[in-house]
């Protein structure tokens, strides 16, 4: 699980699944979220990708998400 933080108010647990086809966000609960991602998990790719499609699904800036447990695994 990864979790994502926006600003101070919400902490969300995030499963992230790289290497997708495309790109797909499927809520689990009001705070569990499944997110496909279209990228590789290598260099920071699939995170950077995770923010992207996180920022568009919830229309704030991606300087507002921030990964804060996860990173590697």
């Amino acid at each position: 699980m990864t979790g994502i933080s926006f600003g101070v108010s919400v902490i969300l647990s995030v499963k992230a699944i790289p290497n997708s086809k495309k790109a797909k966000i499927k809520k689990v609960d009001e705070n569990n979220y499944i997110v496909k991602v279209d990228a590789q998990p290598e260099k920071g790719k699939a995170n950077l990708r995770l923010i992207e499609i996180l920022s568009g699904y919830f229309k704030i800036p991606k300087s507002s998400i921030r990964i804060i447990k996860g990173h590697k695994t």
